[in-house]
């Protein structure tokens, strides 16, 4: 398929290209940062910006995109389930 905004800047605002699923892990940082999550079942979410700021996201609702610049969602803290990467 011809994707005719090929040659378009890709900034912060456009939307994802990519995507993959998430097994938050204490340790693992991600290939590549985030452009958003998805939290699929709600709850806390525990994350590492890629300014490398921790903190954990409180009752993050379900079947909602949040538009964070992530490299790792920790194991430690995360309730939250069905999370994916946007990129």
């Amino acid at each position: 398929m011809s994707d005719k905004f090929a040659f378009e800047y890709k900034g912060g605002d456009n939307p994802a290209t990519d995507a993959f699923h998430v097994t938050p892990d204490d340790t693992i940082v991600f290939p590549q940062p985030t452009r958003a999550i998805y939290v699929g079942t709600g709850g806390d979410v525990s994350i590492e910006l890629i300014g490398g700021g921790i903190v954990t996201l409180r009752g993050t609702l379900g079947g909602m995109i949040y538009p964070l610049r992530v490299q790792k969602i920790l194991a430690t803290g995360t309730t939250a389930a069905d999370i994916v990467g946007l990129i």
